[in-house]
């Protein structure tokens, strides 16, 4: 007897969800041998292994009940109260009066999932989302199943373009919901806002009545100097700041948090509800008790320091086996120079596609993003994202060489 058949029929939003590129360009990095410049993951070596397992210890011998138990929706109160301190001080620090308050702070399953609750909570069918250009991938995907219009804002190494703001954020008669921006060594490029750049985009949304959507996952990895200030500390009631313990402490444990004013935050709390009642309660303990004794501000520092002599050691590669990007950008692989982070923006010679390389730079033992998927807009076809953070030092340099190799072979044919 045959089985039967179910006529599963799709929803609308479901048909518009896509597959992460990188995810399946990560795929393609577990060959062995291959050097991966693709993932946008943290490097093992900075998990505090040994003080997650005395938090772990602690937290069950001192309260396991509550640990294994359900839990509040808003989160574990010391960690909400250890966030909004946290943030406040850092504010301080920069001569930014914000006062967080813990009530304005919601834990999240990761900044991913701020991103999601955001959008079901702020966009509809047909409403506009403004975003950087280029902007983070997984920000777009949590926003398109809404049905929104994402419109890319022109921007550059210091900032958006204030004038093309200004056009995209009131458009026949509809404004925007939100502008997203990654102010701090931004995912794809590792770019960072200057601080005039922030002042006059804050003044301007305030002036346009737009809210703006701060996502800083990785503002505390900066190399030499701390980027300037938050832009959601200049205008609190006008913003809403989403942040991450994955890049800090451990990614596994999928723990973020937002900061959201007192007219939102309800909505919020009750998407989160509805998505997962609330995040892991034994992850938030054994986050707060690592946190205790003002460990990140001995942790960090190591993590800055790793990650910025692998930066150093791909800029060193990339000059050596590509000296004429200076002299003659065209027809050589250009690149930044991020003062923080995980990323390094770089863009191929002139008639050339970072889609179309890839496989011959797998075949070569190396693999990179392509800068396509990362723009809302129109794309450029040549851009590329390296990450630094998890090859060594060594294999960066026999990475480098390998996407040398590659590039020169295709501009051959």
């Amino acid at each position: 007897m045959s089985k039967p058949t179910f006529p599963w029929t799709l929803s609308e939003r479901a048909a518009r969800m896509n597959p992460s590129v990188i995810r399946e360009i990560l795929k393609v990095t577990e060959r062995p041998g291959i050097i991966s410049f693709a993932g946008g993951l943290p490097s093992s070596k900075t998990f505090p292994v040994a003080e997650f397992e005395a938090a772990c210890a602690k937290v069950l011998r001192d309260d396991p009940a509550g640990a294994l138990q359900y839990a509040a929706s808003e989160g574990y109160a010391p960690l909400r109260e250890t966030v909004a301190a946290m943030l406040s001080e850092q504010a301080a620090a920069q001569g930014q009066a914000w006062d967080v308050s813990p009530a304005n702070v919601l834990i999240t399953t990761g900044s991913q999932q701020g991103l999601d609750l955001v959008a079901k909570v702020l966009l509809d069918k047909g409403s506009r989302a403004l975003v950087e250009s280029p902007t983070y991938l997984g920000a777009v995907m949590a926003f398109t199943p809404m049905e929104p219009e994402v419109i890319s804002v022109a921007s550059d190494a210091e900032g958006l373009d204030l004038a093309d703001l200004r056009a995209k954020a009131h458009y026949n008669g509809q404004a925007a919901r939100f502008l997203y921006v990654l102010p701090n060594f931004q995912n794809p490029t590792g770019r960072t806002m200057t601080e005039a750049s922030r002042a006059a985009l804050s003044q301007t949304a305030a002036e346009l009545g737009l809210p703006l959507m701060e996502d800083n996952p990785y503002g505390d990895l900066w190399f030499d100097t701390p980027p300037p200030p938050s832009l959601t500390a200049r205008n609190p009631a006008g913003g809403i700041y989403l942040g991450s313990f994955s890049k800090v402490l451990a990614p596994g444990l999928r723990m973020g948090f937002i900061v959201a004013p007192t007219a939102v935050y309800p909505k919020l709390l009750q998407a989160k509800q509805a998505a997962d009642l609330h995040s892991p309660g034994f992850n938030q303990r054994m986050i707060h008790e690592v946190m205790q004794d003002g460990f990140l501000s001995r942790h960090v520092p190591t993590i800055r320091a790793l990650y910025k002599s692998q930066r150093d050691a791909m800029l060193q590669a990339l000059a050596q086996h590509f000296p004429d990007s200076a002299t003659q950008p065209e027809q050589s692989l250009t690149w930044n120079a991020p003062a923080g982070g995980m990323f390094l923006w770089a863009r191929l010679p002139v008639g050339m596609n970072a889609v179309d390389l890839l496989p011959h730079a797998v075949d070569k033992g190396v693999a990179f993003v392509p800068g396509a998927p990362f723009y809302a807009g129109e794309p450029d076809a040549r851009s590329m994202r390296l990450s630094f953070v998890t090859p060594s030092v060594e294999e960066i340099h026999r990475g480098v060489a390998a996407l040398a190799a590659a590039i020169r072979e295709q501009q051959a044919l």
